[in-house]
């Protein structure tokens, strides 16, 4: 879905691709993502105001590393650099790239040396994130050198009659002082956005266009209950109505309670149509026996779209099938340049039959904050609005190994202490992601004057402000504390408690 304005990011790789895009959207412009060997002439029909290319871990003058049609350089369209894009800017163009005798990793020191629309209202010194080998020795023709390090000849560069501009360091991570301000600079002083990237401009356009592709046809929505597809479905209920039908599969893996609360919102507040599948022993039977967590995913997301298709078939001809998949998913999913770290049942698991004519996804290129303020502007309730991510296959992945319905019933009440324990501390707004994990692993304890031989369950915290990278939450030791003693006295057949302390990466925030 493109805006009035658009910028792209070209990939090339960079493991910072999508926090890119994450501060531009903050910026109230909207951008998409691409992959390097997108054409000339594509990006030259699409209207963007701006191009970025990103960062990557291959070295420029490698035979195999990446490089962009070298026609986008003439489109007259602005262009930043940033890391490795900056190198290949200056490759590309005749410049001098050469391996750094001292490698920079980490915050560093540097000066702006020239005057420069990307740094109105920085300071002539400031911090930056470096994160290279390989540096810019000589610029190429045309270009003039506007910040110095004290190892690093062009931290920056311009050409400003050609609109090319370019950065060693990353103006996207938080560890880049004024980094927001730099990018800030490059859509509105060099790009000249305006910022019509907002939520109600969002739903307004999106509302139309899927008027436009879904006309008089039926709609059913993969309603899982989680936050994603819960504001799909609005979304979708908002341009269609009563041409959508929810089907909502109880496939037995949701959390404590949340199978009734999701028909009352659905059923009595939104007036929706909504059809409740019990099937979770379907979902079980398919699970038996199954331990590797990727076959885990793509059972259950197969198993999600023939639950849909019989029901479709029970309600008439139905056209389109509409799914809560957003930009994490998409990325994770291996989507562009970035590599798998793991499928998603709303990518990577649908069958190739899938028995509708097209496929709706409405919050495609939104992060989960974004997903947040449009179901905030659509009037969902805040318990829903601001309910923990739940992934689509459920608990089954917070199970390791196989998936039995004694395992969830251990894990959904030890989840629902944790939970609560949090809420009662005031944390449930401040910790991005909080769960509990059946880890699979049992050990020897004591309880009363008997020894037990039980299960452990894992809790797990994060903060994070995009999902594509994460930090464990530091929870107060006496919040734990009540959690660990609450779970073992009252769920069955557990004796210890561990605090998972990984940040993602190296980590995903899921276990599985």
């Amino acid at each position: 879905m493109k805006q009035n304005e658009a910028v792209l990011i070209l990939d090339f790789g960079g493991q910072y691709s999508q926090l890119i895009a994450r501060r531009i959207r903050d910026l109230n412009v909207y951008c998409e993502i691409k992959s390097y060997q997108t054409s000339a002439d594509e990006i030259a029909s699409s209207g963007y105001h701006g191009i970025i290319f990103s960062g990557g871990p291959d070295t420029v003058y490698d035979d195999q590393a990446p490089k962009c049609d070298k026609k986008i350089f003439d489109l007259e369209i602005p262009i930043l650099g940033i890391c490795y894009g900056a190198q290949l800017m200056a490759f590309s163009l005749g410049g001098e790239v050469d391996s750094a005798a001292i490698r920079e990793y980490g915050k560093t020191e540097f000066q702006i040396t020239a005057e420069s629309p990307l740094f109105q209202g920085i300071d002539r010194r400031s911090v930056c994130w470096m994160s290279h080998t390989v540096y810019i020795k000589t610029p190429p023709a045309g270009f003039q050198i506007t910040a110095v390090s004290s190892t690093c000849p062009v931290v920056s560069m311009q050409n400003t009659e050609k609109k090319l501009y370019a950065t060693q360091f990353h103006p996207e991570v938080e560890h880049t002082l004024h980094g927001q301000e730099i990018l800030h600079n490059f859509l509105y002083e060099i790009c000249r956005c305006t910022g019509d990237w907002k939520m109600d401009s969002f739903i307004q356009t999106s509302v139309e266009q899927m008027k436009k592709t879904i006309g008089e046809k039926r709609v059913i929505c993969a309603l899982s209950g989680g936050v994603d597809s819960s504001v799909a479905a609005a979304l979708v209920h908002r341009a269609v109505g009563k041409q959508l039908t929810c089907i909502f599969v109880d496939h037995g893996l949701l959390r404590k309670g949340e199978a009734e609360e999701v028909e009352r919102v659905f059923r009595s507040q939104f007036d929706m149509n909504l059809v409740r599948v019990d099937a979770q022993a379907r979902f079980l039977a398919r699970l038996s026996g199954v331990t590797e967590p990727e076959q885990k995913r793509k059972i259950i997301g197969e198993e999600f779209i023939r639950v849909f298709e019989e029901e479709a078939k029970k309600i008439g001809q139905v056209d389109f099938l509409c799914q809560g998949t957003i930009y994490p998913d998409v990325v994770e999913s291996g989507t562009g340049n970035s590599a798998v770290i793991k499928s998603h049942h709303n990518v990577g698991g649908l069958p190739k039959d899938i028995g509708f004519t097209g496929l709706v996804e409405p919050l495609r290129y939104l992060f989960k904050d974004e997903v947040r303020r449009v179901g905030a502007e659509l009037g969902l309730p805040d318990t829903l609005v601001w309910r923990q991510p739940f992934p689509g296959p459920g608990l089954a992945i917070r199970i390791m190994g196989e998936v039995t319905a004694d395992k969830l019933s251990i894990l959904k009440d030890a989840d629902a202490v944790f939970r609560d324990e949090i809420a009662k501390a005031g944390l449930d707004r401040k910790i991005n992601q909080y769960f509990a994990v059946l880890t699979g692993i049992k050990s020897v304890g004591v309880m009363g004057d008997g020894r037990t031989y039980d299960n452990t369950i894992a809790l797990r915290g994060v903060t994070t402000s995009d999902f594509m990278t994460a930090d464990w939450a530091r929870i107060p030791y006496d919040v734990l504390e009540q959690a660990s003693s609450r779970i073992i006295n009252e769920v069955k057949n557990v004796n210890r408690i561990v605090y998972d302390i990984t940040s993602k990466p190296p980590a995903t925030i899921e276990w599985e």
